[in-house]
């Protein structure tokens, strides 16, 4: 359910030749497309599972091959983005998503369809790098800029749940595959109407000098634009060492469980390792994928703490809360993304009509702590789910709380964030907020899956029946859960007090 924030963009000049309105729409509908696609594949997990051969803990890797690379990936596309150009970046970021959706559509294996999954992160995070950046380019005066920007990011916030049930509707008509396979006609129509609504690129970044770790200006001398379609100036290997510290942690976390306690420690020390090679890397390379003074803000730096637990609390729910009304309930994947529907429909019409009145009224702290508060009821609630359990007792109620909670506390997490951040800092701090979304979700979701496979595994061996095991395993993670909502909320009481209170 995760949205985004925006960075502050220079207008350009207007143009006769497209549209704003048309354009806002090409960015929302790219932009859903990609979202849709982080949870599409919630619903269809049992199909592919029984279809493909995947264990317990692998199937969580259909999730978040594409997760990682989306998330490591995003800084790195916003520079390359301001290099060869926004418009250019958001129409190969659709080519590249749509050609891996056709590739996992037609996979008949589990290495063909993680590696399209991780393929289409890849073109995720070449068209999510760019879009708010043009979008507020588009769009400079306030007001409208106000509206622009709402619309988004209720488009964002609802497409995660949408996709529940576009999910569930699509693997019972006609089969897991067209929930790939359906990205096609809507990826070409996306990326036609991208090359003629949307405004031509011009340089935004080639003729500047690049810039050390900490901001100030380097003597290399200035950029005259001869590289910037060749990427000069973009940090590879910082790109490289984030993605695969990524990568490497959820890897620790999903195999926990198959390993020996040495092999795990030996894993978990190389992924700390790279994340200390990337922070040393971000110090000194003359264009940092993230420039390191931007953690002296407080604010930005516990938003970015409180964004990551509370962003795993809500993947843990889409995916583990699907699979409960499925494998405990036996629901239908239709009948499973019908009961999600609730979901996006409420986080819209709270976005788009109270967010931005209440968090005016009542200020961002005290509106971000009634949404966490929301949130940790919800999966307190859900910690009780019988195995025995109903739709309209068990799961109706915490889906309703927790949509309630997310649409008020995102809001306010967001401004939070940017209130402590200087505008010359405004892009990177963006792409920092939007990149501990992804890695809030894929670490949570991880987490959550395997101590609920664990947990079920355990009382099968010991000689439960299936579906109550199943139901304990569930029972479990949604407790775990409750803890980091819990830890969210208390983390966030203390690093973003108001400093006049």
């Amino acid at each position: 359910m995760p949205t985004t924030v925006a960075p502050r963009a220079k207008a350009p000049a207007p143009s006769r030749t497209y549209s704003r309105w048309a354009a806002l729409v090409v960015l929302c509908a790219g932009t859903l497309m990609t979202i849709l696609d982080g949870n599409i594949v919630t619903v269809a997990m049992p199909a592919i599972q029984s279809d493909l051969g995947f264990s317990a803990p692998g199937l969580a890797w259909v999730v978040n091959a594409y997760l990682i690379p989306f998330g490591g990936l995003l800084l790195l596309a916003g520079r390359l983005g301001d290099l060869v150009g926004g418009r250019r970046m958001f129409a190969t970021g659709l080519a590249v998503f749509t050609a891996a959706s056709v590739l996992a559509g037609t996979a008949g294996g589990q290495g063909t369809l993680i590696a399209a999954r991780a393929l289409q992160g890849v073109g995720g995070a070449m068209t999510a790098a760019v879009v708010l950046g043009m979008l507020v380019a588009l769009f400079p005066e306030p007001r409208e800029q106000a509206r622009a920007i709402a619309v988004f990011s209720a488009v964002g916030a609802a497409g995660g749940a949408l996709g529940t049930f576009l999910g569930g509707a699509l693997t019972q008509a006609v089969g897991w595959h067209w929930i790939f396979l359906i990205n096609l006609p809507i990826g070409v129509a996306a990326w036609v109407a991208a090359l003629r609504v949307l405004a031509p690129d011009r340089s935004t970044g080639a003729g500047r000098g690049p810039e050390t770790g900490d901001g100030s200006k380097s003597d290399s001398g200035p950029d005259n634009g001869a590289g910037a379609g060749r990427g000069k100036g973009a940090d590879f290997p910082g790109a490289a060492l984030i993605t695969g510290a990524l990568m490497l942690t959820v890897y620790v976390i999903v195999g926990a469980g198959d390993r020996d306690p040495g092999g795990t420690a030996l894993l978990a020390a190389l992924a700390l390792a790279l994340f200390a090679a990337f922070t040393v890397r971000q110090a000194r390379a003359a264009r940092p994928l993230l420039r390191l003074r931007l953690f002296r803000s407080r604010e930005l730096t516990g938003a970015n703490a409180v964004q990551v637990l509370m962003i795993a609390t809500m993947y843990g729910f889409q995916y583990i809360g699907a699979l409960y009304l499925q494998r405990v309930l036996g629901y239908s994947e239709l009948a499973t993304g019908t009961a999600f529907l609730p979901a996006p429909v409420a986080i819209g019409l709270l976005m788009l009509g109270l967010s931005a009145r209440v968090v005016g009224r009542f200020g961002g702290y005290r509106v971000l702590l009634a949404g966490l508060a929301l949130i940790t009821a919800g999966m307190a609630l859900l910690g009780r789910a019988p195995a025995d359990g109903s739709y309209v007792g068990d799961v109706l109620p915490p889906l309703l709380l927790l949509s309630l909670g997310f649409a008020a506390a995102m809001p306010a997490l967001t401004g939070l964030a940017m209130s402590g951040v200087q505008d010359e800092d405004a892009g990177l701090a963006s792409g920092l907020f939007n990149t501990t979304q992804v890695v809030g979700g894929s670490l949570g979701l991880a987490a959550l899956t395997t101590l609920a496979a664990a947990r079920t595994g355990h009382l099968v061996d010991g000689g439960s029946e299936l579906v109550p095991a199943t139901a304990d395993g569930y029972r479990l993670a949604f407790r775990v859960a409750t803890v980091i909502a819990v830890l969210a909320l208390a983390l966030a009481a203390t690093a973003l007090r108001p400093r006049h209170d």
